[in-house]
């Protein structure tokens, strides 16, 4: 069963939402209004967020921008406004998708079906003969195991999966170590360093892939 947080100011929409969705085995948590939302999301794993965008006390472009800010979570957008520059500036902000109300019951599950379908989880990543390997938790360079910390594979799997997107040394503590971690980024640095080297050991170019955006964090780029 999958788990959405509805994110809404009304609480006659959550309690519709939930009525909805109930049926399709959706597990739902319902925040009245957008900090008791983003509160929500550091306690706890959701699987989707439905999220409205006209809040009094902090819109939901601004929330969106928040949860990318440490989470890669589906999130839909409940707009009761249809203009074209609406939908475009939340997909600009990392929304998965929108619906308008008053929606259709199906149609709004279609569609968080198919966010779901399209953010599965990815477990095995391959870039010019380094693999990395959820399932065996596992990094190897043409068959030349390389022993790393979890914390290390982690991370490593993190800028696979990601090319292209920089993370900070803050984002990273948030996805590796917990967002209510008290890690430092010299802490992170660390590890960096060191899962580099090993990985530059086995003969992979690791600078023509990995690299470091000073005053920022890191990035793997896309090739």
């Amino acid at each position: 069963m999958n788990k959405v947080l509805l994110i809404d100011d009304e609480e006659r929409m959550l309690e519709l939402l939930d009525l909805y969705l109930r049926p399709y085995h959706y597990i739902c948590r319902k925040a009245l209004g957008a900090n008791e939302g983003l509160e929500y999301i550091k306690e706890e794993r959701f699987d989707i967020i439905l999220l409205d965008i006209m809040m009094p006390e902090m819109d939901g472009w601004e929330v969106c921008r928040k949860i990318r800010e440490y989470s890669d979570v589906p999130i839909i957008m409940v707009t009761a406004r249809e203009q074209k520059e609406d939908v475009v500036k939340g997909l600009k902000l990392g929304a998965d998708d929108y619906i308008t109300k008053p929606f259709d019951e199906a149609e709004l599950v279609a569609r968080m079906d198919a966010a779901l379908r399209r953010t599965k989880p990815v477990n095995q990543v391959e870039m010019d003969g380094l693999l990395w390997d959820k399932d065996q938790f596992e990094l190897s360079y043409r068959n030349q195991y390389i022993k790393l910390t979890p914390k290390e594979f982690a991370i490593i799997g993190l800028l696979m999966k990601n090319p292209g997107r920089v993370f900070s040394r803050d984002q990273l503590i948030d996805l590796v170590w917990g967002i209510h971690s008290e890690t430092e980024g010299r802490t992170v640095d660390s590890h960096v360093r060191n899962m580099r080297e090993k990985i530059r050991d086995v003969g992979f170019p690791m600078d023509d892939y990995f690299q470091t955006v000073w005053g920022v964090g890191y990035k793997w780029i896309k090739k």
